[in-house]
């Protein structure tokens, strides 16, 4: 699972512009159960954002990644990344509350 996604997710300053692809890989990646290498994903978070790999728990990135899904606007999500499906109403699934539960579904180790 690179954690190029995760990180991108989670500390991505977006603005208005979402980046749907960070989206569409997260999910590609939690549905064929590749787990993410969450070692290594706190030490590019100490890299570039500067916490120390002590600070994050794995309980606590789920919390945040959660509360970053909340926030999100996933009707941009899917405006963003539609131009690049074959057929968009795969799309119709996405919502916060799916994202949510692709978190909870995360492999992690």
């Amino acid at each position: 699972f690179p954690v190029t996604i995760q990180h991108a997710l989670m500390y991505r300053k977006w603005n208005n512009r979402v980046k749907g692809r960070d989206w569409y890989d997260f999910e590609w990646y939690v549905r064929n159960g590749v787990a993410l290498d969450f070692e290594h994903f706190c030490q590019r978070t100490q890299q570039f954002q500067g916490i120390s790999n002590e600070s994050i728990s794995q309980e606590l990135f789920r919390k945040i990644l959660k509360e970053k899904i909340a926030g999100t606007n996933i009707e941009q999500v899917k405006a963003d990344v539609r131009p690049f499906i074959k057929d968009a109403s795969e799309m119709n699934i996405w919502s916060v509350d799916y994202f949510t539960q692709l978190v909870d579904m995360m492999k992690i180790s």
